[in-house]
């Protein structure tokens, strides 16, 4: 009887309410405003928010008993480097999940006041927004092409192989790879570099 009352207090707890909204408040944010307009995918969104949260009550519930530093930190590696084996998450992917992560730790554990707290939180948005935007640098992104046209993969061809690319893709390339080169085939597979308009 004595721990389901505790238990009811903790659920029940206002600065764990509190605290939880915050961390919600600024995950979304991240995942919905940042994330999902610049890659358009809901897919991982069960994996973000479930990230999240389950940092975030393990970390506060944690954060009542003596915790060293060292045990934080190995538990928040544990946590940020688990992925699903069934699908490969790519790098980028993974850092939307470590910083949803953060998020969770940050807003569980800080001894700062909600201020502060909301400060750090929204510091790591505007930094993680101005990244993906074009602000400070224009992104670079990258596909692999199968290419047809062997008579341009020369190394004195480079220029013409470059402007049949743009004509072809219409991306504005900056620069190739080439990466194999099949000559049964008469095919070849190339590693272009673009930045997006």
């Amino acid at each position: 009887m004595q721990f389901l009352d505790m238990l009811d207090f903790q659920v029940m707890n206002p600065q764990l309410l509190l605290r939880f909204f915050i961390n919600l408040f600024f995950a979304t944010l991240l995942i919905r405003g940042i994330y999902y307009t610049h890659y358009k995918r809901s897919d991982l969104f069960l994996t973000f928010f479930s990230f999240n949260s389950i940092i975030f009550f393990v970390a506060y519930m944690l954060n009542k008993v003596e915790l060293s530093t060292g045990a934080a930190f190995g538990l928040f590696a544990v946590f940020s480097i688990l992925r699903y084996r069934t699908e490969g998450i790519s790098a980028k992917d993974m850092t939307y999940l470590f910083l949803s992560i953060a998020i969770g730790l940050l807003t569980a554990v800080s001894i700062g006041n909600y201020l502060e707290i909301a400060l750090i939180c929204m510091l790591i948005l505007v930094i993680t927004f101005l990244l993906e935007s074009n602000f400070l640098i224009h992104k670079e992104s990258s596909k692999v092409i199968h290419y047809d046209d062997i008579k341009l993969v020369h190394e004195n061809e480079n220029a013409a192989l470059l402007e049949d690319l743009k004509k072809r893709t219409g991306l504005n390339i900056k620069r190739l790879i080439i990466n194999e080169i099949d000559f049964l085939k008469d095919c070849c597979t190339i590693t272009i570099y673009f930045t997006e308009k």
